[in-house]
């Protein structure tokens, strides 16, 4: 799945605002007193103001084998949050190596590496390397209520995980991090997961979709 939008809740705007575009220096793409938009590589996120919103787990895709460019790039700009000890995360299983660090919501942000998934066009990394959103988290009490819909609705399969604590749907394009909020935490920090709502856009097989996520509710649009 190839995620084009995601739009995720904030009660700081204005301090996210400044985070994106201020210390990362993403692209701003929209703005207003209760929302702005950030074009990372060929996806959108929008950030809308709502009150009392939750953290979210956000994955960004790099290029193949930039992690330790992109490490350096983060410390320039942000603290990196460790995982097991580490500041890159090897996952052998997935190909892919990880580092995090938080918004100014506490958002867990993720940038990740996947071998043979995307070539740098540069030896160099910035905010401009970015490739696009490659995994949102979903955070529910029934990941197979959840796995059910997205698999009957859009042919989205079971990328890894089970039906218990996490799974991952989809594919090395694009990620729903699934998880139960009664028996798991996020990586690589043990933050509390919270039900957070969004709504998305993507591609798969040729088709377009879109849904909504809120109150522990997976609805299509149309």
């Amino acid at each position: 799945m190839k995620i084009h939008k995601l739009q995720i809740y904030t009660d700081n705007i204005k301090e996210q605002l400044r985070f994106y575009r201020g210390k990362l220096n993403f692209k701003i793409t929209d703005y207003s007193d209760n929302h702005f938009e950030i074009e990372t590589g060929y996806s959108t996120i929008r950030f809308q103001h709502k009150e009392n919103a939750t953290p979210y787990h956000i994955a960004f895709h790099i290029p193949d084998n930039q992690h330790n460019e992109a490490l350096e790039w983060v410390k320039a700009h942000v603290p990196v949050l460790e995982g097991n000890g580490q500041e890159i995360v090897d996952f052998m299983a997935w190909s892919a190596k990880s580092l995090y660090f938080y918004d100014e919501d506490k958002n867990i942000i993720e940038f990740i590496s996947r071998e043979s998934f995307s070539k740098p066009n540069s030896a160099l990394f910035s905010e401009k390397s970015i490739v696009g959103i490659s995994e949102v988290g979903l955070v529910t009490e029934n990941i197979q209520e959840k796995f059910h819909f997205l698999n009957s609705n859009y042919q989205l399969e079971k990328y890894d995980g089970d039906f218990e604590h996490f799974c991952a749907i989809g594919d090395d394009e694009g990620l729903l991090i699934t998880i139960d909020q009664q028996l798991k935490d996020w990586f690589p920090t043990d933050d509390k997961a919270y039900k957070s709502e969004f709504e998305i856009e993507f591609t798969h097989k040729g088709e377009k979709h879109s849904f909504i996520f809120e109150n522990d509710k997976l609805k299509a649009q149309h």
